[in-house]
């Protein structure tokens, strides 16, 4: 995906909110008024988006040695604390909204979120295409549930022409409010397990460990660690015990481990060879070191 096309929803979504502050303002809906803060808090999380993705293409230097992969989780890590704030604040407007209801102009939600929808809609199809990567899934369950409220608060604005109920409108405030709470504590908790290197999703420490002991050679291994660089990227390290051999026939065998590991999707890995019969002196990630039978 390319950045210019963050850029170009970053604009779009600053159209759209100040088209829903309008008509929130002249409709005098809290469901429009508090859906433009929430299209609002998009911005900046394009923004840093936009920025993540350019410095995750940054090559590796002296001080970020594994480059700039993370800059994206930590940028779904910034816009998931921004947006549970943002839920929070909406949870609370919309619960006055329900003690001291307002009467509302049902028309003006109706087209609003209209175009509203069209913006999001759009913006959620241009976007799906990096599902995979953290940031832009942040960015997509977003988008995604901006689509849904504006389609609720179209539904809710008909109801209340015909039933005069106005208490429909904070109540879809509240809704819309849970909604973002209930996306954005998975996206933190997610990012929040790569920022502190726990292993990938999908992957059990004790396969890796046996496909290594499938190498030729090996006979045991252990001090194992796998984790996430962000996005697609994982890293590997681990020590391998192997008979006494010569230096060319050693390199062979960590070529064999490494090109193993990448059936797991581990595309970077450090291998430590240990001569097999010396006491083992580093911590053990499992109970036991593998061993082959």
């Amino acid at each position: 995906m390319k950045a210019s096309v963050l850029a170009w929803a970053m604009a779009a979504t600053l159209g759209l909110v100040a088209a829903e502050v309008l008509g929130g303002f002249l409709g005098r809906s809290v469901a429009l008024l508090n859906d433009a803060v929430h299209n609002l808090s998009d911005v900046p999380a394009l923004g840093i988006s936009w920025l993540a993705m350019n410095w995750a293409q940054r090559p590796a230097d002296s001080e970020k040695t594994y480059g700039y992969h993370r800059a994206g989780t930590l940028a779904a890590f910034t816009n998931a604390i921004l947006l549970i704030v943002l839920a929070l604040w909406l949870g609370y407007e919309a619960i006055e909204r329900l003690r001291v209801p307002v009467p509302v102009a049902e028309s003006w939600m109706i087209w609003t979120s209209l175009a509203a929808l069209v913006v999001n809609g759009g913006i959620t199809l241009a976007l799906v295409r990096g599902h995979t990567d953290l940031n832009l899934r942040s960015i997509v369950v977003h988008n995604f549930g901006d689509a849904l409220s504006n389609i609720a608060i179209i539904l809710g604005a008909l109801v209340m022409r015909y039933t005069h109920l106005q208490w429909i409108d904070p109540l879809l405030g509240l809704a819309i409010g849970l909604l973002v709470l209930y996306s954005s504590i998975n996206i933190l908790r997610e990012s929040a397990h790569i920022l502190l290197e726990g292993r990938p999703r999908g992957t059990r420490v004790e396969e890796v460990a046996r496909a290594i002991l499938t190498v030729e050679h090996v006979q045991e291994v252990h001090d194992i660690h796998i984790w996430s660089l962000g996005g697609e990227h994982n890293a590997l390290s681990c020590h391998a015990r192997i008979p006494d051999m010569h230096m060319d026939q050693c390199e062979k065998v960590v070529a064999a481990i490494q090109e193993k590991v990448k059936e797991f999707g581990i595309e970077h890995s450090t291998v430590q060879l240990e001569r097999a019969g010396l006491p083992a002196t580093s911590g053990y990630v499992m109970p036991e070191p593998m061993r082959k039978a």
